[in-house]
């Protein structure tokens, strides 16, 4: 295809296509190196939604520096096409790889979390919350490192929301039941997704499947989370827990920080958490609804 943008960045290949964007191998001609391009779709440019979340994905992302997070290069605008440019991984997505492979062992699934949920940290401490955290929007290279991408409809804390449904954007499967209720999204929103990717991880499949988009979120409003420790009896109850307290239906009760979620991630299979008993809330409805938790046989 060979098309230049910026002067600067040769199209090679195309390789992907986002709600809003392209996303093409480009051939970086001052430093010489490979690099992708996201280019805003053409018809999008006159957009101002489209154009203000293309913008809000740069701005977002730009800010962030993390060994887990995609790096940003360059943004730019050239004869109308919005872009940014970003650095090529050599990789296939979390989906993909859990589409082959199935469930992953207990110790390679925490190790992606680590890293995953550190990211997420690097990102909260910037005030930005993803809103779209999912397997797809997750780069495994071949030795094992990730990366976070598609900070699309991340959102900088504070920030104005560009549209009423601009809350409900992100992937359903993934989606924190509060956001299906058409609330804000928050830091314990990232943390409900991150939860459900683990669970991805531990058992092979996402918790909840329907026909309608509706239908799974109602399921993410209604129903618990199946256990993964039903579909994997050996799995620590440490590790079950990690994924109960992720994705409770109460976003008060959910870990209260990734930095909370990271230190029961690096330490459940730790000997002394080999006994833990299962975490369990439980609501009570005596003077307003309240939620407790406990840990049982």
């Amino acid at each position: 295809m060979n098309e230049t943008i910026a002067n600067r960045y040769i199209l090679t290949k195309h390789i992907g296509q986002g709600g809003m964007a392209d996303v093409y191998v480009a051939v970086d001609i001052i430093l010489n190196r490979e690099v992708a391009v996201k280019v805003l779709r053409g018809e999008l440019s006159s957009d101002p939604v489209a154009l203000l979340r293309f913008q809000r994905e740069a701005s977002a992302s730009t800010a962030l520096s993390h060994p887990n997070i995609v790096d940003i290069y360059d943004v730019g605008e050239d004869k109308g096409r919005h872009f940014i440019v970003m650095e090529y991984i050599r990789g296939k997505t979390l989906k993909q790889l859990i589409n082959q492979r199935g469930a992953l062992c207990k110790e390679e699934a925490i190790d992606i979390m680590k890293q995953l949920v550190s990211a997420t940290v690097e990102a909260h401490r910037k005030g930005i919350i993803h809103r779209d955290i999912k397997s797809q929007n997750v780069i495994v290279k071949d030795d094992g490192t990730i990366k976070m991408l598609d900070f699309g409809i991340a959102l900088a804390q504070g920030a104005l929301q560009l549209t009423q449904s601009d809350s409900v954007m992100g992937s359903v499967h993934y989606l924190a039941p509060e956001l299906a209720r058409g609330e804000s999204a928050t830091n314990q929103s990232d943390i409900y997704s991150l939860g459900i990717v683990f669970y991805e991880l531990l058992t092979g499949e996402i918790p909840f499947q329907a026909d309608a988009p509706v239908q799974v979120a109602l399921k993410h409003m209604r129903n618990e989370i199946p256990s993964v420790r039903d579909f994997n009896p050996s799995l620590p109850q440490s590790v079950e827990n990690i994924v109960i307290k992720a994705t409770v239906k109460n976003k008060a009760y959910r870990y209260s920080s990734c930095i909370e979620m990271l230190n029961d991630l690096n330490a459940c299979l730790l000997p002394k958490h080999a006994n833990d008993k299962k975490l369990v809330f439980t609501s009570k409805a005596s003077g307003g609804q309240t939620m407790a938790y406990r840990q049982v046989d």
